[in-house]
């Protein structure tokens, strides 16, 4: 594994001291999980937006989808 030295406040220190009660082997394990986590949901919201805007253009050039979108919304609170 490559190894980098990283600046942490000390609160972030405590929580790494206590990664075992947490069920993690060291502090490294915590750091790699937490790194994966965060790139999952990076590139999710990468996606989400993604589908959001084809949507839009979608919304915007067609006017069938337009308006079963707008005939879906009726009733809905706003």
């Amino acid at each position: 594994m490559i190894q980098t030295q990283v600046s942490l406040e000390e609160y972030q220190m405590k929580f790494l001291e206590q990664c075992q009660f947490y069920g993690f082997q060291d502090p490294s394990e915590v750091i790699r999980t937490a790194l994966n986590r965060l790139s999952l949901e990076l590139e999710q919201h990468s996606k989400l937006r993604e589908s959001a805007d084809l949507y839009v253009e979608l919304y915007d050039t067609d006017e069938e989808f337009k308006e079963l979108t707008e005939l879906a919304l009726v009733g809905w609170p706003t």
